[in-house]
């Protein structure tokens, strides 16, 4: 599914109260954009059978007071199923996840720090991580910017 596409079914999927479905296609551009630097329409994400996404705790070796937590995603189901069989916990399932989508739960996955996109089939040489916190700032930017300069700001009203 092309990245358009997944766009349009977040957009349809979104809940049908008044505001949503307007906020996601406001952000769609952003999303896109992030989207058109990854190599993969789709990526496999490790989920818990409760369907909790899988945070791994990184820890900075110099200083273990730093810590990150991170959803891995995958470019495949092999490399999904390798990683889930290695050491982690038995009732781990990969679920394969539009790479838009993923984008868009990173921003309210607040646990999350980011999402490590594996570039490279076979190996985790090759990953893009894109941080919550940067993702949130675009999309924040680019709302700013669609904002009309006649509107009255919100603090205002």
């Amino acid at each position: 599914m092309d990245i358009d596409a997944q766009i349009q079914l977040l957009i349809e999927n979104a809940p049908h109260d008044v505001i949503t479905p307007q906020l996601v296609a406001a952000i769609a551009p952003v999303l896109k954009a992030i989207a058109q630097q990854l190599r993969h329409p789709q990526y496999y994400i490790l989920q818990s059978l409760d369907s909790e996404w899988v945070l791994t705790t990184l820890s900075n070796r110099a200083n273990r007071k730093l810590e990150q937590r991170v959803v891995y995603a995958f470019p495949s189901l092999q490399d999904a199923t390798l990683t889930a069989n290695n050491g982690l916990e038995e009732q781990v399932r990969a679920i394969a996840l539009p790479v838009t989508h993923i984008l868009f739960q990173l921003v309210a996955l607040e646990p999350v720090d980011s999402i490590v996109f594996f570039e490279t089939p076979g190996t985790n040489k090759n990953a893009v991580e894109v941080q919550r916190a940067n993702l949130q700032n675009q999309m924040q930017k680019h709302l700013q910017k669609k904002r009309s300069p006649n509107q009255v700001p919100p603090e205002i009203a």
